[in-house]
């Protein structure tokens, strides 16, 4: 199976905001964060959309970032506002930008329409960028085709779980978005699963979804570690006070970080003696486990520790 070459983005936390307010786009550029994404999307009411494209090129356009990644939720594409999002947002401030999400995909169809439009404009444009694309897998339809999804365009990087719509969307019952409902157990552990499991196979980063209750972070951060430990790279934060923990959730330890760097340094060098496994503190590193430890070093150097 052939992976195609990827940017390579930081998204332990992605932070949303809504495009109709000038003033928490302004507070979000200065956070120390991996991402953030100005959503046109179920935060600005419809009477408040076409407007809110102007303000999300002008805050692209005015507003420094700095290493923060850049993105806009659209709105989906079978709305009557998904072309024009596109459109005057990418005329308006492509150069800024990095990254589309789409919302509330079925199909590999979908992806392609926003892909192929994209096309358009950058050529038009003349935009030296590519913009990535991401995805929302929120619906019952949408997982059940999460890999021609996860295959459908070089383009797209990633995927992220919407376990709000995707409650109503199969009959789940909770009653905050990301929450377990009283579930005895992690009740989007098969989602998750699903979702980290395509995005691997396709070179593309697994992202979770939203948690509502911003005043129970210690549940969140838990959230943040079931995600994590299934493989998936980062969780939303809708407050600023989430970002923090997802950031710090979604990295390794400095003691994992030389550790893991201590343990491939011995294996390489038990490699050029010509062996193919290692001890190292009374234990054996071979190929397998190796393979962990590169994530866990790759992920360091992402991240710059």
């Amino acid at each position: 199976m052939t992976k195609h070459v990827r940017p390579r983005r930081l998204r332990r936390c992605q932070l949303s905001v809504p495009g109709s307010s000038e003033k928490m786009m302004a507070k979000a550029a200065a956070l120390d964060l991996d991402y953030v994404f100005f959503d046109l999307e179920d935060a600005v009411a419809p009477d408040q959309k076409k407007a809110a494209r102007g303000n999300i090129v002008k805050a692209l356009n005015t507003l420094e970032f700095g290493k923060t990644v850049r993105c806009v939720r659209i709105n989906d594409t079978a709305t009557r506002y998904c072309y024009g999002d596109i459109i005057e947002v990418v005329q308006g401030a492509g150069e800024k930008l990095d990254l589309i999400m789409i919302p509330k995909v079925l199909d590999a169809d979908d992806v392609l329409f926003v892909d192929k439009l994209l096309s358009q404009l950058e050529k038009d444009l003349g935009l030296t960028n590519r913009i990535g694309l991401e995805c929302l897998i929120e619906e019952v339809e949408a997982m059940m085709n999460i890999e021609r999804i996860a295959a459908s365009t070089p383009r797209l990087e990633a995927l992220i779980f919407g376990m709000g719509d995707y409650s109503a969307s199969q009959g789940v019952s909770v009653k905050d978005i990301g929450g377990s409902g009283g579930y005895p157990g992690d009740i989007w552990h098969y989602q998750r699963h699903c979702l980290a499991i395509a995005c691997k196979s396709f070179g593309l980063d697994p992202v979770d979804g939203p948690y509502a209750d911003i005043r129970n972070p210690e549940t969140y951060r838990e959230e943040c570690r079931r995600a994590m430990t299934l493989g998936l790279v980062g969780k939303w934060a809708i407050h600023p006070s989430q970002v923090e923990i997802a950031q710090e959730v979604f990295s390794p330890t400095r003691t994992e970080v030389d550790r893991a760097r201590a343990m491939k340094a011995a294996f390489d060098d038990a490699l050029a003696q010509g062996l193919g496994a290692v001890m190292y503190e009374g234990k054996m590193i071979d190929i397998a486990s190796i393979r962990i430890v590169n994530n866990v070093v790759e992920r360091a150097n992402l991240i710059g520790m």
